[in-house]
């Protein structure tokens, strides 16, 4: 068995799974969804209807994107890689709703498990037969859609369940909900699950939208800043407007990492509850509270909101306290906590030079 593995590449490893797989995931995620979400609110904000319809595109086809990125990084042979679009589309669309039936949160986590089990089965019947052609793809498409069907709504009512933790803070008082919430919607930005979908889910908006909103931009700006010495301009724009989730390797890898941005969080969220009363009210049901920076959505969403409410009479105008605690809030308090905390982590050891380097 062990001569069987060696010869198929199949490497039961936390790497190979934890940080190889996750973080080609991460990749996958960012050209598709992520790029697509940018793409669309660019359209919406200039009304570009190409550029629209650009992003729809992208985002409908997120779950192949990261399905064929993790079999990549378990050096699949053609034919598997190639059905694992298959696979990934039907991972993803099954884990983006629940036991019950209801949208689910967890199309990305789904996809993760589900591809890697069909990607390791498909590489083991490679060119074992002579009808390579037909085994290798019906074999990797029947085993990955199999599994969709039987645990990928278990994976979303799972994933799901950090939305309801999320509902359950906000009844708390601001001060505490802030905290909880930023930090648990910004850890849930950073994971393989959509936090865009468990704000959408339970319609996270005003103050508790505000702190979904100032934790994700805590991830992103603050993985963004604190990796600046490894990854420079490059890793700055693909975090800060991409996607803090190309770190989730370097988490499995050293989980350390993960206290500057969410210390930040933690400090943003009461903020912007109790001193700014910062609010999201975009018309789009809470979608934009779980984006943060990727692609200027979470800011621009605020200002939607800003908007609409003045529209309405909600609010008397946009203030220049408004404007600041946008910057406060979602750049700059991100970006020096998060600096100063990686310094004080970086001096004990907890982080060291190329822990947060990007592939």
């Amino acid at each position: 068995m062990k001569a069987f593995l060696k010869r198929k590449n199949i490497v039961f490893s936390a790497k190979r799974y934890g940080i190889d797989a996750l973080g080609a995931m991460a990749q996958g995620l960012f050209c598709s969804l992520l790029i697509g979400t940018i793409v669309k609110t660019l359209g919406q904000q200039f009304a570009i209807p190409f550029l629209v319809e650009v992003g729809s595109y992208c985002s409908a086809m997120s779950g192949p994107a990261m399905a064929i990125a993790i079999g990549y990084a378990l050096q699949a042979p053609p034919l598997v890689l190639f059905s694992l679009a298959t696979v990934g589309y039907a991972a993803n669309a099954l884990g983006s709703t629940t036991l019950s039936g209801s949208a689910g949160a967890g199309g990305p986590l789904a996809v993760l498990f589900i591809a890697i089990i069909a990607a390791e089965c498909g590489k083991a019947v490679s060119k074992e037969t002579k009808v390579d052609i037909l085994v290798t793809p019906a074999v990797t498409i029947l085993t990955g859609v199999g599994l969709s069907a039987l645990i990928a709504p278990a994976i979303g009512t799972a994933a799901s369940s950090v939305g309801e933790f999320v509902e359950w803070a906000t009844i708390l008082q601001p001060f505490w909900m802030g905290i909880l919430v930023s930090v648990s919607v910004g850890i849930a930005l950073t994971l393989p699950i959509s936090s865009a979908a468990i704000c959408a889910a339970l319609g996270l908006t005003g103050l508790a939208g505000g702190a979904a909103v100032a934790g994700c931009c805590a991830q992103m700006v603050g993985f963004a800043v604190l990796s600046f010495r490894e990854n420079r301009w490059g890793g700055l724009v693909s975090q800060g407007l991409g996607t803090s989730m190309l770190q989730m390797g370097n988490i499995v890898r050293n989980p350390k990492i993960w206290i500057p941005p969410t210390l930040a969080a933690a400090i943003t969220g009461p903020i912007a509850t109790c001193l700014f009363q910062f609010q999201m009210n975009d018309p789009s049901g809470g979608v934009a509270s779980g984006m943060g920076t990727c692609g200027m959505v979470g800011p621009i969403g605020v200002y939607a909101g800003w908007v609409n409410d003045v529209a309405t009479g909600a609010k008397a105008a946009i203030t220049g306290t408004d404007w600041l605690a946008m910057a406060l809030i979602c750049f700059i308090l991100p970006a020096v906590l998060s600096w100063a905390i990686g310094i004080a982590c970086r001096k004990m050891g907890w982080i060291k030079d190329g822990d947060l380097k990007l592939d």
